[in-house]
């Protein structure tokens, strides 16, 4: 099996696990195709020597793989949804730290988990994309996002004012610091922090959800995401932030954005008896009483 391995560099406390999970891939025969700045990492400040078959280094020269492994946290997973793109190769999320929904195999579950995903014992589920089109290419090929897009402010001491319509009918003028236009898997991301709801990954849906709004009584939004989006925006000094996932980039406020879903799915892999109420109950502690 060729596994394409892809991260981040992570603390002294993944040292072992890391070595651990390696040497797993190798016992089960993996031809492992390494990212080459991860590796320059492993064998400098970790001290490994993994036995590699190749390496890559972005999107264009990564060879076809059966799986992806991401090493870190959820983005290092969204940087791995870059390399991968619409290449149909699931990923697996190795979490090196501690919260994680996109990276949710634990620490302390890796020797396991590990095992059966060698074993074929694992599903493969596919995420929804949003895709941002403006009239400039200021994101490149890179104009996807697994979990959000957000427009924001650029002045700490003003608001802005997003303009936004739904299959060109009016929806709202939002005055606010900034607005996130969430898929479903970002529901437990940025949309999350500010007051959004938490849906499944299934959902084929987007949030529409406004920071730090003027009016209270603005509320989140969920529409379908088969729906386009256009956002007019106005905003003190003419320029905005805009962003997908973890990139950005500065807008003049004659540029219109359009959302709408990305035309290719990211697959992910899930172990068998790991569902995302597993993951919700785990990452965000439901049930637990702290008292005891």
């Amino acid at each position: 099996m060729r596994i394409a391995i892809f991260g981040k560099q992570f603390g002294e406390v993944f040292y072992e696990r890391c070595s651990t999970l390696l040497k797993h891939l190798a016992l089960a025969k993996a031809e492992m195709i390494i990212h080459k700045p991860f590796y320059d990492f492993l064998v400098g400040p970790v001290g490994l020597n993994p036995k590699v078959a190749g390496f890559f280094k972005d999107h264009d020269d990564l060879p076809d793989c059966e799986m992806m492994f991401s090493i870190g946290g959820d983005g290092t997973f969204l940087d791995a949804v870059t390399m991968v793109r619409n290449r149909q190769i699931p990923i697996v999320g190795i979490n090196s730290g501690r919260l994680g929904f996109l990276a949710d195999i634990s620490q302390e579950e890796l020797p396991l988990a590990v095992a059966e995903i060698m074993e074929g014992q694992f599903v493969v589920r596919e995420l929804d994309l949003l895709k941002l089109e403006t009239s400039i290419p200021c994101f490149g090929d890179l104009d996807f996002a697994l979990n959000e897009m957000a427009v924001q402010k650029r002045d700490s001491s003003s608001m802005i004012t997003i303009h936004t319509y739904l299959n060109g009918d009016f929806l709202n003028s939002y005055w606010a610091d900034g607005l996130i236009v969430s898929t479903s898997t970002g529901s437990t991301a940025y949309s999350l922090s500010v007051g959004g709801p938490i849906m499944h990954p299934a959902s084929q849906n987007f949030i529409i959800n406004p920071i730090a709004p003027h009016n209270l009584t603005v509320r989140p939004l969920v529409v379908p995401n088969s729906f386009e989006l256009k956002l007019r925006i106005e905003a003190r000094g003419g320029k905005f932030l805009a962003s997908l996932d973890s990139r950005s980039c500065i807008l003049d406020e004659s540029v219109e954005l359009k959302v709408r879903k990305a035309d290719f799915s990211v697959p992910v892999v899930e172990r068998i008896g790991k569902t995302f109420y597993s993951t919700l109950r785990s990452k965000l502690m439901w049930g637990a009483d702290k008292r005891n």
